[in-house]
């Protein structure tokens, strides 16, 4: 209410200033034909700037700035990945039962265009994962989420990732899988329908990690070539894949 009343208030400032002007005018040179010749003229071009401001420049202008959030937000989510994600990707594809289905596509090309990527994105779509853990292995996942709970936390509190629906869907996806192991006394005796529970939410984690790092690896492949050229020689599904540059 105050901000409409400050606008208005605003409003009738200029309009009275104006209306001055005009008369300062009109009371020195006494010739109110120009007076309104150059009002119509004004005039008419007013909406040409309205289009010209608002519309043109504005569009210009919202472009830019999504185009600079979005390289903000792929920074936070390049750390996601170098923290946790391309750590679970590696723990979990190592028990997908299906991966040499889709492996040698997930071995991306370093020179691949975009058409290969967005096939491969296509392809993952459809893959069906099928994760298969022991009970060994949902307590160590669990040992090592409980110490990422925190950067998790953090990673939710950033306003600019709610602008992201599909990642921010791949962090609740991992926290919630964080919540469940947590409140699991002992992972080593779990009845067989919890047990597929688990798995279930493993899988949905797993399918958001996938897509996101696939759409992330394109991003730095276009934008950031020596950070894709380390990603590629670490790749998670890669198993001959070491940091080290060979000849």
């Amino acid at each position: 209410m105050k901000s409409f009343k400050w606008q208005l208030a605003a409003g009738a400032a200029l309009v009275a200033t104006s209306s001055l002007l005009y008369l300062a005018h009109y009371a020195i040179f006494r010739d109110y034909h120009h007076i309104f010749i150059y009002f119509l003229t004004d005039l008419a071009f007013l909406p040409l700037e309205v289009l010209i401001v608002t519309v043109i420049i504005e569009k210009f202008l919202s472009v830019r700035e999504a185009k600079e959030r979005l390289e903000k937000l792929n920074m936070v989510i390049g750390v996601f990945f170098s923290e946790m994600g391309t750590h679970l990707l590696v723990r979990f594809s190592s028990h997908d039962r299906n991966i040499e289905r889709i492996r040698k596509e997930l071995v991306l090309n370093p020179h691949g265009t975009d058409d290969e990527f967005n096939a491969v994105a296509l392809r993952i779509l459809t893959y069906e994962y099928d994760v298969d853990v022991s009970m060994s292995d949902l307590k160590g996942l669990k040992a090592f989420l409980a110490t990422k709970r925190d950067f998790l936390v953090r990673m939710l509190e950033n306003p600019s990732l709610l602008e992201h629906e599909s990642f921010t869907d791949l962090l609740f996806a991992v926290f919630h899988l964080v919540d469940e192991l947590e409140h699991r006394d002992d992972l080593m005796r779990l009845p067989d329908a919890d047990v597929i529970h688990l798995k279930g939410d493993i899988k949905r984690a797993y399918a958001a990690l996938v897509k996101e790092w696939l759409f992330y690896m394109k991003h730095l492949k276009g934008s950031y070539p020596y950070l894709f050229s380390l990603a590629i020689r670490t790749n998670p599904f890669d198993r001959d894949a070491r940091a080290e540059v060979g000849e």
